[in-house]
């Protein structure tokens, strides 16, 4: 319990510093800061990464609220999850300094951060299963982790056909490729 509330310290004051151009300073600043010795780097990047998913749970859930349908919460929920992510100023230090270390914390290691982002969606999508918005054959907790794996795929593997800046063409394409899992039917389901 104690170590866990020092993880939590070390990522409090994370946040608080400038990622850029610290990373070599980074941890004696932070042990003097916060009283604790720095965790092994992967371990603070996933601290970090998993309170700000946390943190955005609010937004999302304001910014699907203003859509009226469960096709325009899917699109709206896309399109501002990557963009919250990518103008996250930390997130963003970190996917442009150590992508290699951002991405095994959202994907790898144990999957924490792409299991907590799952299940967060998969409850907003059962809301919407049991409103009579998405099919009741749909698998909500697979359409939720392929949404998150798809999402993360844009945050962490650079394109050269998809402008992740451009909101309107992610937007057309949540609705081309996104929307449809909402009725889709795996089989043996």
């Amino acid at each position: 319990a104690k170590r866990d509330f020092d993880n939590l310290r070390v990522a409090d004051v994370s946040l608080d510093c400038n990622w850029r151009g610290m990373k070599a300073a980074l941890g004696p600043i932070l042990k003097k800061v916060a009283g604790v010795d720095l965790l092994a780097k992967e371990a603070l990047v996933e601290q970090v990464v998993l309170r700000e998913f946390r943190r955005y749970f609010d937004q999302f859930r304001e910014d699907v609220g203003r859509a009226s349908t469960a096709e325009d919460r899917v699109v709206v929920g896309f399109v501002s999850s990557l963009r919250a992510i990518r103008h996250h100023p930390l997130i963003a230090g970190l996917l442009a300094s150590d992508g290699d270390l951002v991405g095994p914390s959202v994907l790898g290691h144990d999957g924490r951060t792409l299991a907590m982002v799952s299940h967060f969606l998969a409850a907003q999508l059962r809301r919407e299963q049991a409103a009579g918005h998405v099919a009741d054959h749909v698998d909500v907790d697979l359409v939720a982790e392929m949404m998150v794996r798809m999402s993360a795929s844009f945050l962490l593997t650079p394109s050269q056909r998809i402008d992740v800046e451009d909101e309107e063409q992610l937007a057309r394409l949540a609705r081309a490729f996104i929307v449809p899992m909402l009725s889709a039917r795996v089989d043996g389901s």
